[in-house]
């Protein structure tokens, strides 16, 4: 599977780079939280943020929307871990249901909240660009 980026997506992602200096792979548009998703490439977390969060300011100020970042990793379970992020991941398993594959996510007790957040909107961010990258169908939190 492939991530495919139209016009509309390129732009934002040339744009994003101009203005933070990090390398993007992916963007995604999520219009319920009026927000943007940038897949940065690994390893350019910090240029993507910026000194005390200037970039990734600046960038939602010209863009008109917050923006997130997720580091990419080529690993389903570093990239799961990286998008649950500051909550803690302590286990990552996979099975098949039917030819799709779910992942089995243990956090911490402390950290559940912070991975769900609130309404579940950050475990279905997470839901939302695992499919994406990683043809994972579904997150299970235990």
């Amino acid at each position: 599977m492939g991530v495919v980026l139209n016009e509309e997506k390129i732009a934002l992602i040339a744009r994003f780079e101009h203005i933070t200096g990090a390398g993007s792979r992916d963007v995604i548009t999520d219009e319920e939280n009026d927000r943007f998703i940038f897949i940065i490439n690994n390893g350019e977390m910090g240029l993507a943020i910026g000194k005390q969060g200037a970039n990734i300011r600046k960038a939602a100020e010209a863009l008109g929307r917050r923006c997130e970042v997720v580091e990419y990793s080529d690993d389903p379970t570093q990239f799961l871990k990286n998008c649950f992020h500051p909550a803690k991941v302590t286990e990552v398993q996979y099975s098949d249901y039917h030819g799709d594959q779910i992942a089995h996510v243990v956090i911490r007790d402390e950290d559940r909240g912070i991975a769900i957040g609130k309404a579940g909107k950050n475990l279905n961010r997470t839901k939302m660009i695992a499919l994406r990258e990683h043809n994972i169908q579904n997150i299970i939190l235990e």
